[in-house]
């Protein structure tokens, strides 16, 4: 599987890798996929109870985990996989205004699912596929 690249950063991610064998993030050529990123502080793990706080944190990991394997940020990402527990006005409200923030010129595809439970009581988990041009 050599043409596949995979990514990971210090702290959480690398923590993760080594206990439960997965990575942050995969390149295919010009296409990059990012496991799933909660609202989680990189190197101390701690998730903010803050709501507001965890989507910012999810969207600065998404953006984190695009520049390690070589993508420049949220305006290469077309598609995300929402996954809220609950999925309420209040995440939507949170997620709607980084939307706009980070992705001013376009609007890519997006599914939403609620969930029963997420990680480490997280209330919220952003997957991303980008594309990082020819």
């Amino acid at each position: 599987m050599s043409h596949l690249q995979y990514f990971t950063y210090k702290g959480f991610g690398e923590r993760v890798q080594k206990d439960t064998h997965y990575s942050q993030a995969v390149r295919i050529g010009n296409i990059v996929k990012i496991s799933g990123q909660c609202g989680w502080d990189r190197l101390t793990e701690e998730i903010p109870s803050d709501i507001g706080q965890q989507v910012d944190r999810v969207f600065d990991n998404v953006e984190h985990t695009l520049r390690q394997a070589g993508g420049s940020g949220w305006e290469q990402v077309y598609q995300i996989r929402l996954y809220a527990a609950p999925f309420d006005m209040e995440v939507t409200e949170h997620f709607i205004r980084n939307l706009r923030k980070y992705l001013p010129n376009h609007q890519p595809l997006l599914t939403g699912v609620g969930v029963a439970a997420l990680y480490g009581g997280a209330r919220l988990e952003v997957e991303v596929e980008a594309h990082l041009g020819e």
